[in-house]
């Protein structure tokens, strides 16, 4: 076999995509491979910026666990298939679930690598068509529907989501969200310890909300603790305080928008007095918070995850927009304001499209959105007998065992399928399930455009990455495998990803090419985030609806939480710099240094308990055993716990993964417990209660 020419001795040039922080990147190559990566300084985005992820790249491409070859699951071990043969029998195999049982027998989920990679996003669509199933599923359930619900209701489409402009603000208001660790999450922000200094250094403030003293906090000018799943009731008092006070102010968007009074009436029960015995934050600060926010010539309120992922996720995330918005904060410099990509997913949207509630799941009645269901149903889907019910899976770089409700549940359905296929690079926790893995060629190998992350990115910028490394002649790129798929169901391979690319930078806002961008290896600057309503709403009417009635029908849920009994113990996640998804663990250099996987437990909740002490974290639906982290960065009355852990389940071939196994968050997570407005997940608040483990008997001598 001919082995393919590696790259030149020399300096390259590509974004990394590892996370949504897309940072720009000069990789030094010596005798075939990576000797040296660094940020590149003239990057328009990233500036230089590089996060330890970044650095880890080469790992991920000399990744002696990574598969290049179609895997079939014969009894305990596996075979290796050639590329046409694999394909032939996926394909075979799925449309005979799919002639037997309907389509609907057929589910899929995507994991959030399928949005770092734009051969995924833009080829596996015509795939899943093929298979023509209402059983999708995706990570956007897991971690940030809630802002795509509060998009589509409030703007007409769910990638309408304001973003922080951060570089021109003098009041940066967080809550609960940590992008010191993550770069920014719907904030394509690389550099946000640098972004919040430059914020302090011109004056300005950096407010934290959340119930851990989290890696922002060192950044921030203060920090207050909120209990979990308040946020949505400190917000309305807030507002409460702006409409009582008169600070209200819509400037260029009162002519263009609906809902005001509704609002005002919406956050008349809620003062600060009201709600802050159950949030923990006090009233004078929160009527402080609503009057220098309101106060502000330029201010962002920004809520990410840990508002996303609770039982009020959706309230939460229209309320930061309200917030914005009444404060005249939304679509001005310094404000919540809307990227344009180059290459722009709205262009060819239509105003008043319905965008949830066509259909809902077979089991639990629960809602679309956007053509996929909440990923709680899935398990419960596979299980329960009947017309419709999931009998064959097709993972698309996803490890849902590791990263949805009730992991170690979803672990035990999935050995009831009848068919099982994974398209991804490594056998895990879900994929070791699967009667074929087809891998894709990943990394530094594969062209790249980050489609999404444009959609959130706090400049406008366009970079196109070519491939460092060749693939040998055994690989084959994903939208080759979804192509050959796609082709095997329906007659038709589709578009290639570069047509698609191609077509839409030329007929996007600046009427590039990948030629163009090619020309430009560090990206192409366009400016800063410009205003852009009512032009770019996409509702029916297209004026902003600021008091969505689903939002308001709502509220009577959350009102209950003010006489709601408070659980002594509750959990939430957190993240790290050097992890993004589980499957960043098998990389040596991101893994070094001290355990991660530990409970985080305020002193107050400790009663005797010892640092490194071995404790069992146990809630409705399953516990685990995790050393134990005394410490006052988490608030009395919470604990958290790292997510994305849990390597040590037989069959995962995951060596630095499996070394640094720990216990999986997702095996204590609930999928009964869901924010009922838009069916995310509801991770954080979990009641819990930990325990010494007792120690096991001695079995009896012979």
């Amino acid at each position: 076999m001919t082995q393919p020419a590696l790259p030149a001795d020399g300096v390259y040039f590509r974004a990394c995509n590892l996370c949504e922080a897309i940072c720009g990147l000069k990789l030094t190559v010596q005798g075939g491979r990576v000797a040296d990566v660094r940020g590149d300084p003239d990057d328009p985005l990233s500036r230089g910026h590089i996060c330890p992820k970044g650095t880890a790249l080469p790992d991920l491409h000399a990744d002696p666990d990574r598969l290049k070859r179609p895997l079939r699951r014969v009894g305990e071990t596996w075979e290796e298939l050639e590329w046409d043969e694999a394909l032939d029998y996926v394909a075979a195999r799925l449309r005979a679930v799919r002639d037997d049982h309907g389509p609907d027998a057929v589910a899929s989920f995507q994991g959030n690598p399928s949005v770092h990679n734009s051969g995924t996003l833009l080829s596996a669509g015509a795939f899943l068509k093929a298979i023509g199933s209402r059983n999708r599923f995706t990570a956007t359930s897991t971690d940030q529907l809630p802002h795509h619900f509060a998009g589509a209701e409030m703007f007409g489409h769910p990638l309408l989501l304001p973003i922080p402009d951060i570089d021109r603000t003098d009041f940066f208001l967080i809550m609960g969200a940590n992008p010191a660790a993550s770069n920014g999450s719907i904030m394509t922000a690389p550099g946000m310890t640098q972004r919040m200094k430059a914020v302090r250094e011109r004056g300005g403030r950096v407010v934290l909300l959340d119930p851990r003293r989290t890696e922002t906090a060192a950044h921030a000018t203060e920090y207050h603790a909120i209990r979990p799943g308040t946020d949505a009731l400190l917000l309305l008092a807030m507002l409460n305080v702006i409409f009582v006070e008169f600070l209200e102010r819509l400037e260029h968007l009162e002519a263009v928008t609906d809902g005001l009074e509704a609002l005002r009436q919406a956050a008349a029960p809620y003062t600060p007095q009201a709600v802050a015995p159950v949030t923990g934050v006090s009233a004078d600060v929160i009527r402080a918070l609503a009057r220098d926010f309101a106060d502000a010539g330029r201010a962002v309120a920004y809520g990410r995850i840990g508002l996303s992922v609770q039982e009020f996720g959706g309230l939460s995330q229209w309320l930061v927009n309200a917030l914005n918005i009444v404060t005249g904060h939304l679509d001005t410099p310094g404000g919540a304001m809307f990227p344009r990509p180059a290459f722009d997913l709205l262009m060819r949207a239509t105003p008043g499209e319905t965008h949830h509630g066509r259909y809902t799941s077979r089991v639990r009645g629960l809602p679309e959105f956007d053509h996929e269901l909440p990923n709680v149903a899935l398990a419960e889907e596979i299980l329960t007998p009947g017309e419709g019910q999931v009998r064959a899976l097709v993972t698309i770089a996803g490890n849902p065992v590791l990263s949805t409700p009730d992991g170690a549940g979803l672990d035990r359905a999935l050995e009831d399928l009848d068919f099982m296929v994974s398209i991804d690079p490594y056998l895990n926790e879900t994929t070791r399930h699967a009667h074929v893995i087809l891998p894709p060629a990943t990394g530094l190998e594969v062209a790249h455009y980050d489609v999404i992350f444009h959609h959130f990115a706090v400049r406008n910028t366009a970079r196109y990455s070519e491939p460092l490394f060749p693939v040998g002649e055994d690989q084959r790129f994903d939208h080759q495998i979804f192509g050959g798929l796609t082709e095997r169901l329906t007659g038709k391979a589709g578009s290639p990803p570069h047509a698609r690319l191609e077509l839409g930078l030329k007929h996007g806002p600046y009427r590039t090419s990948l030629d163009e961008l090619k020309q430009h290896p560090h990206g192409i600057d366009y400016g800063p985030l410009e205003p852009c309503l009512p032009d770019r709403l996409l509702t029916a009417n297209g004026r902003v609806n600021l008091a969505p009635a689903a939002m308001l029908a709502d509220l009577p849920r959350l009102h209950a939480l003010l006489a709601a009994p408070v659980s002594p113990l509750v959990l939430i996640g957190r993240r790290d710099l050097r992890s993004n998804n589980s499957w960043m663990h098998n990389m040596p250099r991101l893994m070094r240094g001290p355990v991660r996987c530990t409970l985080h437990l305020n002193p107050a909740d400790a009663h005797g308990l010892m640092d490194g002490q071995e404790v069992t974290v146990a809630s409705r639906v399953g516990s685990v055993t995790v050393p134990v982290e005394i410490t006052e960065q988490v608030m009395p009355g919470v604990a958290s716990l790292p997510h994305g852990f849990g390597h040590g389940r037989a069959g995962v071939k995951l060596g630095v993964a499996q070394a640094h196994a720990g216990a999986s968050v997702n095996d204590l997570t609930d999928t009964a417990r869901i924010d009922a407005l838009t069916g995310n997940a509801a991770l954080n608040g979990l009641p819990i209660t930990v325990q010494v483990p007792r120690p096991v008997a001695a079995l009896p001598a012979d």
